[in-house]
């Protein structure tokens, strides 16, 4: 007996794959860049939140993240 299902394809390949998961740690490494800097006390204001990591570095990783992911979706590796 024969079985006449066509075999499952995924939607892309290994490679978009692979692309995927960088970008979502890059879009985590973002995230963990910006995180932090808070004050313990709320009457007492710590200006460690505007430094250069978390107002300029971390969100720059972020859509540098996106813009891996974004390629991995376009990306054709049968080309």
């Amino acid at each position: 007996m024969e079985n006449n299902q066509p075999k499952q394809e995924f939607l892309f390949e290994k490679v978009n794959y692979t692309i995927l998961l960088i970008g979502i740690a890059v879009i985590a490494l973002g995230f963990l860049l910006m995180s932090g800097g808070g004050s313990d006390d709320p009457n007492v204001f710590n200006p460690e939140i505007f430094n250069f990591r978390r107002i300029r570095l971390a969100p720059t990783v972020v859509l540098i993240g996106f813009g891996i992911t974004i390629y991995s979706i376009i990306k054709n590796p049968k080309k």
